[in-house]
């Protein structure tokens, strides 16, 4: 073989590296737990190491910030790689949440939304009952598991589904002030009226999002006093 060959692939500790700029918390045994799982699966020397190409780290870097940022579960990384080919090449890559791109497809039943968000029953259960996430047919999509997840995690600060409510309330009144500005366009029969809707809707969005941040910040600082 080559050196130039050679070069085309890399140890386990070589790709670790790599990730590592962007996902401080990845380790040998999480790559080897992704591969057990059949979601990677690197070439092998004649002695049984491990090799990597440069796709399998763009896949695993897909893994990881789909992990990450949009909390999916191994089984919806898994088939959306699939459905994209061998080296996840046509996957798009997951954006943070809050990005511009609207999220990827997720269909969890009640099990795999609890496994997800690391959620317990009880207060998935208060969840429903105060409205703030609904199935639908059964089934949960991003926006359920985004709740779900940031509520597990406000719940270890004393705050539960009851003490959201208001956040619903907000959201609600958001809602109808984006539906507002966008009717006339919505009404229109012209092309494109309706995509041009679509980005207006999402432009006037990040900016009520950032009243509302500077809102929040400004009773803050009273609150600290600083």
């Amino acid at each position: 073989m080559s050196a130039q060959a050679a070069r085309a692939f890399m140890s386990i500790g070589e790709v670790l590296e790599i990730l590592r700029a962007d996902f401080p918390d990845v380790t040998v045994s999480k790559i080897r737990f992704l591969e057990g799982e059949g979601l990677i699966e690197p070439q092998r020397s004649p002695s049984g190491y491990r090799k990597f190409t440069h796709a399998d780290v763009e896949r695993l870097r897909y893994i990881l910030t789909a992990q990450r940022d949009r909390y999916l579960p191994l089984r919806v990384i898994k088939d959306h790689l699939e459905t994209a080919g061998p080296d996840g090449a046509t996957a798009a890559r997951p954006r943070a949440v809050g990005g511009e791109a609207p999220p990827a497809e997720v269909r969890l039943s009640r099990a795999e939304l609890l496994e997800a968000a690391e959620l317990d029953e009880e207060t998935l259960a208060e969840l429903e009952d105060y409205g703030l996430l609904t199935p639908v047919a059964r089934w949960y999509d991003a926006e359920a598991l985004t709740v779900a997840r940031a509520t597990g995690a406000l719940t270890r600060f004393g705050l539960h589904p009851r003490h959201l409510r208001v956040l619903k309330a907000a959201a609600e009144r958001e809602a109808g002030l984006v539906e507002q500005a966008v009717a006339p366009l919505m009404r229109r029969r012209a092309p494109g009226a309706a995509g041009q809707a679509g980005e207006t809707a999402r432009e006037i969005s990040a900016l009520l999002q950032e009243v509302r941040t500077a809102l929040v910040r400004g009773g803050l600082r009273g609150i600290l006093g600083r």
